[in-house]
């Protein structure tokens, strides 16, 4: 049977990729509704190749521009922020792919949870802000959560065939244990789990000295050695921010506790991720840096489909597979991310909110690459904790953190 699906964020990179997946496969697939931002441009020409039953403009200002493009089809055009969470409840959808970017993938994403929808996760930024929270709705409402992220759909990957019941969806498994806090955490595998290896390109900065980063630009940032992704997660990838994130899904969607996730900076970027078992057996997931493939899998799982990705690995051309340990003093947001999973809390929504912000002043050159980490950790520690935040507290200690961050980049 077709599934239909809703891409929130389908003119980024995840997006524009998910559409490609769909167009190999229409008769796997059915597009019901795709939203952007402000990319007008491209979400028009997207709907008139798709022709959605719903497309949704988040700013208000490019409402008219493309309502007027698409007057001829009979196309709905909606716009605003609410438009978002109301297009994921729609019936006909089975599928809601959240490729948005940041915090703001948030509320539509635990709306598309309310309503039941199967989500395909590649907005990373959802469970770093409230893994917590994410976890206990889809607990309640019985929802399976598919990672897109090619690190965590390696891990998925890893675990077919290890898992008691229902995949890798540990929200779903009725055992419990304690984590390191003493938090009830869900068991679900006949062979435990010893650790999981998420593995790290190390990005266009890898080998640099302390000295040399100082002076890094954002047009450097931005080229990254193997895979092709928007300019925030580009950003964050140069500054292992976005491992540190990483880390931290991991952590939910496998139900792992901290001490047990472990990232092997690996710069061919062909091991996607791995899990080593209690007998210390490691399985890996191998493939060529394409995120057609996560997306594929994501789409399509639990059954496999062919996939017109950009060449096929041939292991011949890969004759040394190079791990190294990550080098926490070099990337200090790497060791932010472990430190604010480790405290719980708000921490990691503080730490996304102030990552954001410094992100953002980097790519317009109003702070150096090292500032970012600086500026992250000072809004950490300038924050006061929240132990067990309700959803209305995450978009509070949000908006208080970007405030904070901003007030600390101003006095650099």
């Amino acid at each position: 049977m077709r599934r239909t699906i809703a891409i929130l964020g389908s003119t980024g990179s995840i997006g524009r990729q998910t559409l490609e997946v769909v167009e190999e496969h229409p008769d796997l697939f059915e597009v019901y509704a795709i939203t952007a931002n402000r990319s007008a441009d491209l979400l028009i020409e997207q709907a008139r190749k798709f022709k959605p039953e719903v497309v949704v403009i988040a700013d208000e200002s490019c409402y008219e521009k493309v309502k007027d493009a698409l007057a001829d089809l009979p196309i709905k055009v909606w716009t605003g922020a609410d438009s978002l969470c109301q297009v994921v409840t729609a019936g006909p959808i089975d599928v809601v792919v959240t490729a948005m970017v940041g915090f703001a993938g948030l509320r539509p994403t635990v709306e598309a949870i309310k309503a039941q929808k199967a989500l395909a996760l590649a907005n990373k930024e959802t469970l770093v802000v409230a893994g917590q929270l994410i976890e206990g709705l889809c607990a309640e409402y019985q929802v399976p959560i598919l990672p897109v992220d090619s690190e965590h759909s390696a891990i998925f990957q890893c675990l077919q065939g290890e898992s008691v019941a229902k995949g890798c969806f540990p929200w779903l498994a009725s055992a419990k244990s304690e984590d390191e806090n003493g938090e009830k955490r869900p068991t679900y595998l006949d062979n435990p789990i010893d650790k999981l290896i998420i593995t790290a390109s190390g990005g266009p900065f890898r080998t640099f000295t302390m000295e040399q980063m100082r002076d890094v630009t954002a047009a450097q940032a931005l080229k990254h050695p193997n895979w092709d992704m928007g300019a925030k997660i580009t950003i964050d990838s140069a500054s292992m921010m976005n491992k540190g994130f990483e880390v931290i899904e991991a952590r939910w969607l496998f139900g792992m506790t901290t001490d047990r996730i472990e990232v092997a900076v690996h710069p061919q970027s062909i091991v996607h991720s791995m899990v080593q078992f209690a007998d210390g057996a490691i399985k890996a997931q191998l493939g060529c840096p394409d995120m057609k493939v996560p997306i594929a899998y994501a789409l399509s799982y639990p059954e496999r489909m062919p996939s017109a990705i950009n060449g096929k690995l041939r292991l011949e051309d890969y004759a040394n597979l190079t791990f190294e340990r990550p080098d926490l003093e070099r990337f200090p947001n790497l060791r932010l991310a472990f430190e604010a999973l480790a405290k719980g809390g708000d921490r990691t929504c503080v730490l996304n909110a102030a990552n954001e912000v410094t992100n953002e002043a980097f790519r317009r050159g109003q702070c150096k690459f090292l500032q970012m980490a600086e500026v992250n950790e000072r809004t950490m520690q300038a924050m006061p904790f929240v132990a067990r935040p309700s959803l209305d507290d995450y978009f509070a200690i949000d908006a208080e953190a970007r405030v904070k961050a901003r007030e600390i980049l101003a006095n650099l």
